[in-house]
């Protein structure tokens, strides 16, 4: 077991939107850029942290003289990544209320489960998507209060918090007040619903971003990733806040886009899943001349197993090495991660400093350097379902056990095999998808794969790789075979895929997260 303990040391009142924004004000830095968003016509509007929190302070008005909302309400937020979504959020936090965010992209069905589970009374949501949302409200429904912003009319948040354009009293909120529930992506199925306290937002602050990525206040982030969920929260919203730097918000963007984006900003971090990296890294070798990602100085990576392929290729495309993390909504951030000079080929890194990490055998037990077992966490955030009988499982004898099948070298150093569901046992051998999909990828036809295991009567499963082809190539049994053959001679050749199935697409969340289940449902 690896383990250090920096101070995560925080007072028994604490309101993390105070602790990121008005404290930012407070050290002098009301006139600093805090958001860069898409404006008209290619230009990018600024919003300084004082323009910031004068929005947050109206907003925080309305909801609690307009909306009547009390310490302690859920509010559940649908909009896009950008600067309404940031303020929303703000404002929640800083009214002591419980921010539930949600997709973009969530139906009616699946946005009501989402509102009975986490009980939220209000709702507040971006114009141009609030029908799904309208009808998610049923009867009866917990939600009393429903708002837009975008939109005109008495009712439209730009109207409401017109009229309250002065400093708002924060809540004197505890540190373990819950502040946010996050919901999981469903990369494995139901979505559970992780509560986080003031004091958890704060901590993968002081963690992850502080000690590894080591953000600092002249830093502009950017990524994919939706501030629904913590990884997008983290990195757009929470981290550069934190550190007195500045977020770059879009709404959504392409490959291409995204490093059009990037050179435009002069964006210095960004934050988005492997196989976003490595579209990018294709883009790029088209036209070396087109996209100027110098400003690039820090790219994380984390949402799904980063296979070596698409680290080098990310390196030799703009010279910056990927620093991979793991991290999982139940804990809120990444809390194992390595950067710079800390890298070490094969692995994803050591603990985040405050964080324990140890491989255990089923009986919860050590097992020796070297050795898969499952993978456990504690340290400063942790898993609080909310009103899920899967607790009892994520969380034994004080460990937060995510899922996730690893090994760890004699140095603290984890090496990610597969999801606990993705071992793929076929003639008495283990074999991890993800180490699969690594040796697949290195085949020069291959855009993405995914790899499962399905029934076979002879094996119990068989590995089977659905394969996404790069634009141009015809996929048939000879470059099946070619690809099985590349496998053969990168890793031990009882792994190859035994079937090659060629696919237009993979089936993904809306982070980016392959669902391999789906996969599996469909085999």
């Amino acid at each position: 077991m690896i383990s250090s303990a920096p101070p995560y040391d925080y007072p028994p009142r604490l309101n993390a939107a105070v602790r990121l924004l008005d404290d930012a004000i407070a050290e002098g830095h009301g006139s600093r850029v805090a958001l860069v968003t898409p404006g008209r016509d290619g230009a990018w509007d600024e919003t300084t942290y004082a323009a910031l929190a004068a929005d947050v302070d109206a907003l925080a008005h309305v909801l609690v003289q307009e909306l009547g909302l009390v310490p302690g309400n859920r509010v559940l937020l649908r909009g896009f990544n950008g600067r309404w979504m940031t303020v929303a959020w703000l404002a929640v936090i800083k009214a002591g209320l419980v921010a539930v965010t949600t997709m973009p992209l969530l139906r009616a069905k699946e946005l009501r489960v989402v509102i009975e589970r986490a009980q939220c009374v209000a709702a507040l949501c971006d114009q141009r998507i609030v029908g799904e949302l309208e009808g998610a409200v049923g009867d009866p429904t917990p939600l009393r209060a429903l708002r837009t912003w975008g939109s005109e009319g008495p009712d439209a948040l730009e109207a409401l918090m017109a009229a309250h354009r002065t400093p708002f009293a924060a809540c004197a909120t505890s540190s373990d007040d819950v502040c946010l529930i996050a919901f999981t992506s469903g990369s494995t199925g139901v979505p559970k619903g992780c509560m986080h306290f003031h004091r958890d937002v704060m901590a993968m602050c002081d963690g992850f971003s502080a000690q590894v990525l080591g953000l600092r206040a002249d830093d502009r982030c950017i990524g994919t990733p939706p501030i629904a969920f913590t990884f997008g929260l983290g990195g757009l919203v929470c981290f550069p806040l934190r550190a007195r730097a500045c977020a770059v918000l879009v709404e959504k963007a392409s490959p291409e886009q995204m490093l059009t984006h990037i050179a435009a900003t002069r964006a210095t971090v960004t934050f988005t899943a492997p196989t976003f990296y490595r579209m990018m890294a294709l883009e790029i070798g088209k036209d070396r001349a087109r996209f100027d990602v110098g400003s690039l100085r820090e790219c994380v990576s984390a949402g799904e197993a980063l296979p070596d392929a698409t680290r080098t290729l990310w390196r030799e495309a703009t010279g910056v090495e990927l620093l991979d993390g793991i991290g999982a909504t139940e804990l809120i951030h990444i809390f194992i991660a390595a950067a710079g000079a800390d890298v070490r080929p094969g692995t994803i890194g050591r603990a985040v400093p405050g964080y324990e990490v140890a491989i255990l055998d089923d009986g919860l037990k050590p097992v020796p350097a070297g050795t898969v077992g499952r993978l456990a966490v504690r340290g400063p955030t942790g898993c609080r379902y909310l009103a899920d009988p899967r607790q009892r499982s994520y969380v034994q004898e004080g460990w937060n056990l995510t899922g996730d099948a690893c090994s760890m070298d004699e140095d603290g150093y984890v090496s990610f095999k597969a999801r606990t569901d993705d071992i793929i046992l076929s003639a008495g051998y283990n074999i991890g998808a993800p180490e699969v999909e690594s040796a697949v990828l290195e085949h020069e036809a291959v855009l993405e794969c995914a790899v499962v295991g399905v029934p076979d009567p002879e094996r119990g499963q068989a590995v089977q790789a659905f394969v996404v082809l790069r634009p141009g190539v015809a996929g048939d049994d000879a470059l099946a075979k070619a690809i099985q053959d590349h496998v053969k001679s990168t890793i031990a050749p009882y792994k190859y895929p035994r079937r090659v199935v060629f696919v237009d697409a993979l089936p993904k969340t809306d982070t980016g997260k392959l669902q391999r289940f789906r996969l599996k449902e469909g085999s």
